[in-house]
């Protein structure tokens, strides 16, 4: 007899994630095992992990283009990140936005800005993939 789903290896959806690091090594640290914990849960295979360094100051940076590379290969589900704000700031934050829900892929972001609804918390998985009826 077989494990049940939850307690076999998972081998996709593939998703990559991607941090804004201002901060020292241990917060680092601590976001990317939280994007890793996020996946886990929800049964997404991270396929790998694109840092952004300091400041943004423009939209195209090398950790940036490195994401869109990957979202253009097949069978990549989409960007996972630890809230909106690992894009830049927001006139970056928005044209990132662009370029990755325009990639088709799901722009999955695992903290919310929504409030907390009694003791669940909403997770924000972007305005496209709701409409486009993803999870």
């Amino acid at each position: 007899m077989e494990d049940i789903t939850e307690r076999r290896p998972v081998d996709g959806p593939h998703v990559y994630g991607y941090l804004r690091r201002t901060s020292g090594m241990a917060r680092a640290s601590a976001l990317a095992d939280s994007l890793a914990e996020y996946c886990r849960q929800h049964e997404l295979a991270l396929s790998g992990l694109f840092t952004e360094y300091g400041p943004v100051a423009k939209v195209r940076s090398p950790a940036f283009i490195g994401l869109l590379d990957v979202l253009a290969l097949p069978h990549t589900y989409g960007v996972v990140l630890p809230a909106r704000s690992h894009l830049g700031p927001n006139r970056i934050a928005v044209e990132r936005e662009r370029q990755i829900t325009g990639t088709s892929t799901r722009l999955i972001m695992v903290r919310s800005t929504e409030p907390r609804h009694g003791g669940m918390r909403l997770v924000d998985a972007g305005r496209i993939v709701q409409q486009r009826g993803g999870t």
